[in-house]
């Protein structure tokens, strides 16, 4: 039986978290609730050190649940950073798990908006309690650094849930939840009739994650998904499971708490050897999906998911295009991190970099193209010349094929500068890269009209800007892309520019240097892919990407005898 009491208080409590979200959907000013340092001052002198002991205490051991299983347990995730976790998590059943989160939905369905609600944001705090935990958890599976693992797997993700939570109460809210509705009728008695309007979960919901950020990618429909009143499945990527169990595990004590079953939220998890994704996806009660991934699979999916509204992100080729500077040097920097950061291997890592083949103007004059790939090569060399900053900067290489690809890749062009393997000083067994970075002319379209996940950068000699706009433009139209760039001080060349990522339907950012990259997305602030080209079919987050998750259903009676 639910505690109305319990769950009352939790949305009471949280109250002032939602309205400040709320207002800042519409401001798109920077906040957030969660801290993203991770200082000893704000999450407390011990918290650093107690995550690493929660982490520790994960490894060697079976991962306890409260779901339907079968009673076994599976699981073989490896670190980049060179060790096995050896963690076992219970295997579920889809034939058991589906019908035991299908019977839990109607309670969590009634229990209503404010309800609900305050139980996904308490979630939300107790992550971001565990955040120094969770930080080693994603470093260890994804391969990034400790910090970047605690940023974009603890505050930032768990903004990101907040975010699409903040969408999902203020759509479902729109609507009174009770009227009496009064006709007149002129001499006659008004027509009087009770309505009431109740938002309806759609089903079961599949968050399908990736390797590389299994929590920031997760959080947005895991909570869009809850908060509508959706019981949801998650199924990790096999190499990055701790997290989400972790987060499942979170999740499920307080549904427990609060009188609700704790399967609401359940992990499926298999591993490479025997997968089993298109069995979720396939599943005719599975009727939401979130996908993050490649695009072979996102386009399967859409195609064959017929049963689901799926949502996905997939793989693009990200431009950046450099007509002109004031003075190159800041802008080589900014690019030189925005390639490096996780050894590029983010979804929003700039790939194609369009530069005329006669050069570039700036105000210590014209500078050639090989001048050009000279100093962003030299700002990549400069970068990570420390090897302790390296380390923190790219992080590990995920999976063997993104190493496989790296390898391979110096064929496809001139290299200006080689990947370069880097020592890790902690992690004797760690697998790290710079950027390769490589020379082609714009006639080379086989070389850099495909998506090179990793630290792959194409520096692309065209016959001028307007051509490197095309290109980019091209290159979106085709295979989608979820950032662009230019660097430029001609007005009209920026708003060419302005005017291409509107037809291609992507985020552009102009002439960033010094702390912003083009690479980072702030919540409550920067969407995250517009939905509208062929790198993803949703937005991180706005009301597109909520609003499908429910339905309002209408009762009416008289409310008199007529």
């Amino acid at each position: 039986m639910t505690s109305n009491l319990i769950t009352n208080e939790l949305f009471d409590k949280h109250q002032q978290t939602l309205n400040q979200a709320l207002s800042a959907i519409k401001a798109r000013e920077f906040w957030t609730v969660y801290p993203e340092v991770p200082s000893k001052k704000i999450y407390g002198e011990t918290a650093n050190a107690d995550g690493l002991s929660a982490f520790n205490a994960r490894l060697n051991n079976s991962f306890v649940l409260s779901q339907p299983t079968n009673g076994e347990f599976i699981g073989n995730e490896t670190s980049p950073y060179g060790f096995d976790l050896n963690i076992r998590h219970p295997k579920a059943d889809l034939d058991t798990l589906i019908p035991a989160m299908q019977a839990a939905l109607p309670a969590w369905r009634d229990a209503g908006i404010q309800t609900r609600t305050g139980i996904c944001l308490e979630i939300l705090e107790r992550l971001n309690k565990i955040s120094f935990e969770m930080g080693y958890a994603v470093m260890h599976t994804s391969g990034q650094s400790f910090v970047m693992g605690f940023q974009a797997g603890g505050p930032h993700a768990q903004d990101r849930g907040l975010e699409a939570l903040a969408y999902a109460y203020e759509l479902m809210t729109q609507t009174a939840p009770s009227v009496t509705w009064v006709k007149p009728q002129g001499r006659h008695q008004p027509l009087s009739v009770e309505k009431t309007f109740t938002v309806v979960p759609r089903g079961i919901s599949a968050t399908i994650a990736c390797a590389t950020f299994p929590t920031w990618n997760s959080y947005p429909g895991l909570f869009a998904s809850l908060v509508t009143g959706n019981p949801v499945v998650i199924k990790p990527h096999p190499g990055a499971i701790l997290p989400l169990a972790i987060t499942v595990q979170i999740a499920q004590q307080v549904l427990q708490q609060n009188g609700f079953a704790p399967h609401l939220v359940s992990l499926f998890a298999d591993d490479a050897q025997h997968p089993i994704t298109k069995d979720l996806a396939l599943h005719q009660s599975v009727k939401l999906i979130d996908y993050t991934g490649s695009s072979e699979f996102g386009n399967w999916l859409e195609d064959n998911a017929r049963q689901a509204q799926v949502y996905t992100e997939k793989a693009g080729i990200n431009s950046i295009v450099i007509d002109s500077a004031e003075q190159l040097k800041p802008v080589v920097n900014n690019l030189a991190f925005s390639l490096s950061l996780y050894s590029g291997q983010m979804c929003t890592t700039p790939q194609n970099i369009y530069i005329p083949k006669d050069g570039i103007g700036t105000s210590e004059g014209p500078l050639s193209f090989d001048q050009v790939a000279s100093a962003l090569a030299t700002a990549i060399e400069g970068l990570l010349s420390d090897d302790k900053r390296a380390v923190d900067i790219l992080g590990n290489i995920q999976s063997a094929a993104t190493l496989k690809r790296v390898s391979n890749a110096s064929a496809l062009g001139e290299v200006i500068l080689q990947d370069k393997a880097y020592q890790n000083s902690e992690f004797d067994n760690a697998t790290m890269r710079s950027p390769l970075v490589l020379k082609v002319n714009a006639s080379d379209t086989t070389s850099y009209m495909q998506e090179m996940f990793g630290p792959i950068v194409f520096l692309i000699a065209t016959d001028s800007t307007k051509h490197s706009i095309e290109l980019a433009k091209q290159s979106a139209l085709e295979h989608g892309a979820l950032t662009w760039g230019i660097y430029s001080n001609n007005q009209e060349v920026l708003n060419q520019m302005a005017q291409a990522s509107l037809d291609a339907a992507v985020a552009l950012s102009c002439n960033l240097t010094g702390g912003l990259f083009v690479n980072q997305a702030a919540a409550f602030s920067d969407f995250h892919a517009t939905g509208a080209n062929n790198a993803a079919n949703a937005s991180l987050t706005n009301a597109q990407f909520v609003s499908g998750r429910f339905a309002v259903v209408q009762n009416r009676w008289h409310s008199k005898s007529q």
